[in-house]
């Protein structure tokens, strides 16, 4: 098992690490709201990863291998959420950093639908499953421990993320650069999503 949970280690450490749209909103989050205003974000986020790679692992998903039509149709649902996420960071106003505000913002259960909606969730899980997972009695248990070691890889990796926004937000001094960042997370937020969509 240890030869199988190695390499998983580093994959799911790559995985979680490179930026992407969960990364981005962690540290757009972060940056305006605090760390501990973010938890939430990173937990819902890993959680729901994790989940998707238990999930494929028992089955559920192979209807995105099976019916494009399903994968296509999360993906425009994907891609419409995190553009609409990428418009309330774009115009957000500026305000100083405050760990308790009554803003509505993205919670835990908001981060974790995102991973089920993301088809690149699912493909990555479905990868995983096949390539990290063999057939055999102990197929079920392995499964469960990799989705457990991906959820513990991928809580350090956004809190990372989440930090650099902690650190970036003490920076923002003015409304002006406060207005700018936003801006700029905003718009990479969204190219980062339709990139990803339309590669």
């Amino acid at each position: 098992m240890l030869s199988t949970f190695v390499p998983f280690m580093l994959f799911a450490f790559v995985a979680c690490i490179t930026p992407g749209p969960t990364n981005i909103l962690v540290l757009s989050n972060s940056a305006r709201y605090g760390f501990k205003a973010t938890l939430p974000i990173i937990l819902g986020a890993c959680a729901g990863a994790a989940g998707i790679v238990l999930l494929v692992g028992c089955g559920v998903g192979q209807s995105l291998v099976q019916l494009p039509r399903v994968q296509t149709v999360m993906q425009w649902v994907g891609v419409a959420w995190l553009s609409y996420l990428a418009w309330r960071i774009f115009s957000a106003p500026p305000h100083v950093m405050e760990e308790q505000t009554t803003h509505k913002r993205l919670g835990l259960l908001g981060a974790a639908s995102l991973q089920l909606i993301n088809p690149k969730s699912w493909m990555m899980a479905l990868a995983v499953v096949s390539v990290f997972v063999a057939d055999g009695t102990e197929q079920q248990k392995k499964v469960l421990y990799l989705s457990l070691i991906f959820f513990l890889i991928s809580l350090p990796c956004l809190s990372t993320w989440a930090l650099l926004g902690v650190a970036s937000g003490r920076a923002l001094a003015s409304a002006r650069v406060i207005v700018g960042f936003n801006r700029c997370m905003g718009i990479v937020l969204l190219g980062s999503t339709w990139l990803g969509a339309l590669t």
